[in-house]
């Protein structure tokens, strides 16, 4: 006896197999459009060669921009092997022909940068890509440029950034924060020496309203005064001569300043 379904589940059957049809054909029109083909439900999809050879090409990409990016700030500077005699303890190979070192003294020469072994013969063919390590390069002053900067992988020694960055955090050019920096030094003295300072300063300053008749200009009295008030006790002769132009002009801004400093 045939079956007396409602009408709405005949309906419901068809737009459930058209639903189904559809989304066969849209499915179809995918792998089209992706280069795509679909096996029988146990084999794997297997993707178009164009479109591995994309996906390989932007990921290829991806890694040299950043590659390129990180070695931006990583300096291609040449540099020579420092190559020094060298005695071997032990067996050792040439690590640029790769051959056996003969011999019981100076086998051959080692680079004393980044320790690189090699014959004498074969330091000659060798490439100018010395590559300072650490481990060898143990000291900042009295070294070769080149060496120190790949050693650190930097572009200056790091020495003189801090050196030049510690001096321009201090050598202000604006006169107001000239005076505001010399006092906040000014209040690190103990109070003996503050007072001691301050009534001497006063008295030069007082000098300085005849300088017409005794030529003693605040400039003229810091060259006086400078090496004597300011030289620290460790300092060695050398260190002080250096120092003595800035010696001058800080007693020179303490005297033409006395009522504002102290």
């Amino acid at each position: 006896m045939p079956s007396k379904e409602p009408w709405s589940g005949h309906r419901a059957k068809r737009s459930a197999v058209h639903n189904s049809k559809r989304e066969s054909r849209q499915q179809d029109l995918l792998i089209a459009a992706l280069g795509m083909k679909l096996g029988s439900r146990k084999s794997s999809v297997t993707i178009w060669q164009p479109l591995k050879l994309f996906a390989y090409s932007q990921l290829t990409s991806l890694v040299r921009r950043a590659t390129l990016k990180e070695n931006e700030h990583i300096p291609k500077y040449e540099k020579i092997h420092n190559f020094k005699v060298h005695t071997f303890r032990g067996p050792h190979w040439c690590e640029y022909c790769a051959n056996f070192m003969w011999g019981l003294i100076a086998q051959g020469v080692k680079c004393a940068d980044c320790g690189l072994n090699v014959h004498k013969q074969c330091s000659k063919m060798v490439p100018n890509d010395c590559k300072p390590d650490l481990k060898h390069v143990k000291k900042v002053y009295s070294c070769d440029l080149t060496t120190l900067v790949k050693a650190h992988f930097t572009k200056r020694p790091m020495v003189v950034d801090m050196c030049i960055r510690e001096i321009e955090s201090r050598e202000t050019a604006d006169p107001d924060e000239q005076l505001e920096i010399l006092h906040e030094a000014l209040k690190l003295l103990p109070p003996a020496h503050c007072e001691t300072l301050r009534y001497l300063m006063a008295h030069l300053k007082r000098v300085t309203l005849h300088e017409k008749e005794n030529l003693m200009s605040a400039e003229n009295l810091g060259i006086v005064f400078g090496p004597t008030l300011m030289r620290a006790p460790e300092l060695d002769a050398m260190a002080a001569l250096n120092d003595i132009r800035y010696q001058r002009l800080v007693v020179e801004m303490l005297i033409k300043n006395e009522d504002i400093l102290f």
